[in-house]
């Protein structure tokens, strides 16, 4: 085999990405061949571009994650796929994945300010899934009292949801369009209720202790809330400790003082 063929080393790559099972980073793969065969990075990538053109067509394509590159079934395969498992696609509740939408866009965040923001406490059960399914990771420990744990999100994270880096996560005004319309309660045709009975039921009413209202924000107030901290969105994992998670990081809180978010 010819490999400063790039068309010849497509064929290999694909063979690589297929027996790999997971995504492989350009240096992982330029670290499989000998010194002496190796190609050069410009023929690898040329490689890698005809290999994503020759998917076109197929059932397959050629994608770039955070992790690397990997050959994945095209997305719109996935509801015929899917039934290969037996086992049902596990469903997120909505607690979990307002986590971890806080986690994405507000990072490095600690579990008390996403608390903050949801106006309800944090059940550790949701950390703790977050944390074994890699998508989250203890980044360092707020400068405050208590020296609360920040989290961030992962590379897992980033594969498992088809993304390159953070710069590729939805703008938050496009998911705030996903929020549905509220319904009204009554239509104007429904039959009104007889003063009589409309007025034992006031009485009965103000006469009830009021029930304490409930604190949990809608999702489309929770974009609203990510949606004002975008701008501080972190999108570079570089200056995080990745050999000693432990450590404290002494990283100013932006919650705190004047500018903390209500």
């Amino acid at each position: 085999m010819n490999l400063s063929d790039p068309r010849q080393l497509s064929t290999l790559i694909e063979a690589l990405l297929l027996a790999a099972g997971k995504p492989l980073s350009f240096d992982r793969l330029m670290e499989l061949f000998e010194e002496a065969e190796r190609p050069d990075a410009e023929v690898f990538r040329k490689a890698l571009a005809i290999l994503a053109g020759a998917c076109k067509g197929r059932a397959f394509e050629l994608k770039e994650v955070a992790s690397g590159y990997r050959l994945q079934v095209r997305d719109n395969f996935a509801p015929w796929v899917g039934r290969l498992w037996e086992e049902r696609p596990q469903r997120y509740s909505r607690a979990m994945l307002e986590t971890l939408a806080l986690i994405a866009y507000r990072q490095p965040i600690t579990r008390g300010e996403i608390e903050d923001i949801r106006g309800v406490a944090v059940n550790s059960h949701i950390v703790k899934t977050l944390l074994e399914r890699e998508w989250v990771r203890v980044v360092g420990y707020r400068d405050v009292p208590g020296k609360p744990a920040m989290f961030a999100t992962t590379k897992a994270f980033l594969d498992h949801f088809n993304l390159k880096n953070l710069d590729e996560l939805p703008p938050l005004a496009a998911l705030r369009e996903l929020e549905p319309e509220p319904v009204l309660a009554a239509d104007e045709d429904d039959p009104a209720v007889p003063d009589d009975l409309q007025a034992r039921a006031d009485l009965a009413a103000a006469d009830e202790t009021p029930a304490e209202p409930d604190r949990e924000t809608s999702f489309g107030s929770l974009l609203a809330e990510l949606d004002a901290m975008e701008q501080g969105l972190k999108t570079d994992f570089d200056d995080l400790d990745e050999a000693n998670p432990e450590a404290d990081a002494a990283v100013p809180s932006p919650m705190d003082g004047e500018s903390r978010d209500s």
